[in-house]
Parts: structure tokens; sequence; C-alpha cells
């Protein structure tokens, strides 16, 4: 049986909005198709090698938390971006959008240096984003709207080396001005979309697993459809809430 080894960044630091539940969609859909895996939770002093995984993810957290992690991930900044090259599949979310960047620069002139997976870099601006968020997006060919909940006073630039994760239909997205959301580079994927993003956004947890099991894999893999009735109420809950059209 195949396993997909999941990297768990600091889950006692960042994991606000339920973002753990994230883990549990993407361990419970290998599942659900016959594979399995493993989760690592890798916290401060916790050496990552990059060898050890074929997904890593980081969920979201407040600035304090940021500070307290940043030292930290700088020291594994270079293992993680040797994973990224490697083509293991990232999710980080909200602050992990802004550690996954260049730097981040926050509301008290602070700087934390990123890990430089995504080419963006942030800046604390004065007024918070916050509301129900939908994007539209294409990634690998395939398009697909995704669903969640944004809540940031960081804004975010992608440089020439990111693309967007998605266009925004409703909401704000990385910043004020530029109507795009997230961020993809390689098989790294960085968002503001919490919720937690996964449940209700299936399209997007079956894209990250694809990457995942073609790095454990070495092959192309295309996964079966499940029966994603409650993930698909819910998403269209979330799109009816955003005041869009089905």
């Amino acid at each position: 049986m195949t396993e997909v080894r999941i990297c768990h960044l600091y889950p006692n630091h960042m994991n606000i909005y339920g973002d753990r539940g994230n883990i549990s969609v993407l361990t419970k859909r290998l599942h659900w198709r016959g594979y399995s895996s493993s989760v690592t939770n890798i916290g401060i002093g916790d050496k990552f090698v990059p060898d050890d995984f074929d997904l890593c993810y980081l969920g979201g957290g407040q600035d304090k938390d940021q500070n307290l992690i940043a030292v930290d991930l700088a020291e594994k900044a270079p293992a993680i971006r040797s994973a990224a090259d490697d083509g293991i599949a990232f999710l980080w979310v909200c602050g992990g959008i802004q550690l996954a960047g260049k730097r981040y620069l926050d509301a008290s002139g602070s700087e934390l240096l990123g890990v430089g997976i995504l080419d963006l870099e942030t800046i604390a601006g004065t007024e918070r984003l916050i509301g129900d968020i939908a994007i539209r997006s294409c990634v690998d060919g395939a398009e697909f709207t995704v669903v969640g909940y944004e809540n940031h006073i960081g804004q975010t630039y992608l440089g020439s080396d990111s693309r967007p994760l998605g266009k925004v239909l409703h909401g704000f997205g990385n910043n004020s001005f530029d109507q795009v959301e997230g961020a993809v580079q390689q098989r790294v994927i960085g968002t503001y979309l919490h919720g937690p993003l996964l449940p209700k956004n299936p399209e997007l947890a079956d894209l990250i697993l694809t990457w995942a099991l073609a790095h454990r894999t070495s092959e192309s893999i295309s996964l079966e459809k499940l029966d994603d009735d409650f993930a698909i109420h819910a998403h269209q809950r979330a799109v009816a809430r955003a005041g869009l059209k089905r």
C-alpha cells in the first residue's frame, strides 16, 4: 500500500480557524481510496528532512505566533527550499503564505524573513481584510471555484515567478488592489483562505494529493472520484453566503 508522508509544521503555534482540519481531509481522502498516510508534527527545534515527506502543511497564526516560529523556520529554510525543488507538495495557509514568501513586514515594523518558496512579499496594511471569499482557480489545467474565509491585515504582492491561485469573485484576496488570491509556484500553494479550507473544496484537496502521490511514486496519478455530496453541499452554501450564483 502506497503511503503518503505528511509533514505538519508547527501545529501547536499555527492552528487558528480550525486549520488542523485540513490534515484530516487529506488523510481521509487518501484512506477512502486505499492509500495510507503518516503525519509527522515538526515543531520548534525539530529537524526537517526533505526526503522524509511528500506533502508539507503549515496553518495560519497571528503575528505573535509567526514571531515565535520565525527564527526556527529560517533555520529550516534551506531544507524546505530543497523540498520544493524536489517536487514535494506544499499547502501553507494565511500566516503560512506570508512566511512562504521572501519577507513579511508586520504591523510593528519588524521584518520576518520567509523561506522563499513563493516569489512574494507581504507588508502589514492599516485595515483588516475580513469576510467570506470565493475565487476562480485554474491550476494544472483544472478550473474550479474555491471558497473560504479570510482575515488578514497583511497586503501580499506576487513577484514574476509566482502566479495567483485564483481570481477573486467575492472578497479581497491578497491585497486591496489586485483582485487575485493566493500563489502557486512549482507544487507550492499559499492562500489566505481559512475555514478550514479543504473540507468544502474537494477539488483543491485532490489536486494537492495528486501532487503528493506523484512525488511518492514518481508516476502520474489519476484519483478515482469520491462521493462528495456533503463537501459539495458545504461548498455551495459558502458560495451562496458569498452572494454568488451556484
